[in-house]
């Protein structure tokens, strides 16, 4: 089942994948989360909100400091994508948070619409 917060914690996993891991050219072991796709959207019962969002928070400056010193047009190999440059990379993060912005509008929104009936 998908989950606003569910979808806070595929961002996190985002962030680690394509800054950590491509463009830092880290391996997965050394990212500093989970690399599991799919899964990524499972929130676990021992984690709260708050965990979350620190998890979010934690990849989020981690890629802004891997990127800080990075060109724009540097580029970085990705399987399944080719080559690829740091605009693109922030250019598939803007659409992918915002398609996953626009998917937690739709939760909130039948969650509302449950309240109302």
């Amino acid at each position: 089942m998908t989950t606003s917060i569910g979808l806070v914690k595929h961002a996190a996993f985002a962030e680690r994948m394509w800054f950590q891991h491509i463009l830092g050219g880290l391996p997965e072991s050394e990212c500093d989360g989970a690399m599991v796709g799919e899964a990524s959207f499972v929130v676990s019962d021992n984690e709260t909100v708050a965990d979350v969002i620190v998890e979010f928070e934690r990849a989020s400056n981690r890629a802004r400091a891997i990127a800080a010193d990075i060109d724009l047009d540097a580029t970085r190999q990705r399987p399944a994508f080719g080559t690829v440059s740091l605009r693109w990379i922030y250019l598939l993060m803007i659409q992918e948070f915002a398609r996953h912005a626009g998917h937690s509008d739709i939760l909130r929104e039948q969650t509302d619409a449950t309240r109302r009936t």
